[in-house]
């Protein structure tokens, strides 16, 4: 059974940092593509980030390049996402999923297919 667990989201100022974790069971990492994403109250879901199992390959919203960086650890079966430079306008519940290589396009988050449940970033002063 695919099971996602997000950790890391809290409460941080403005230019603070925060890492994100993604633990997943039931599969293995290199056959999947895993995406980051966030949903801000009001707004739609958005793709943050991917990462590619098999080869590493990484996407980052326009938004986010620069200040977040996607890692993967297979032994582990995790993927973290590192924030940094955090602003007001990155609050939002942050989901991890698993997306199909050549299919998944994290830029269109229905194409994903197993979510966990979310956890909550706010960044304020």
């Amino acid at each position: 059974q695919v099971q996602l667990v997000e950790s890391g989201g809290g409460l941080v100022q403005p230019g603070g940092s925060l890492r994100l974790s993604c633990a997943a069971s039931g599969f293995t990492l290199d056959y999947y593509v895993i995406g980051w994403f966030r949903q801000a109250p009001g707004k739609e879901r958005e793709g943050v980030s991917s990462i590619s199992g098999s080869d590493g390959s990484t996407y980052y919203a326009d938004s986010v390049k620069g200040r977040f960086t996607i890692s993967r650890d297979n032994a582990k079966n995790t993927i973290d996402l590192q924030m940094n430079s955090l602003k007001p306008e990155d609050t939002a519940i942050y989901y991890c999923a698993t997306g199909i290589p050549s299919y998944s396009d994290p830029r269109q988050p229905s194409t994903f297919i197993s979510w966990g449940q979310g956890t909550q970033v706010t960044v304020s002063s």
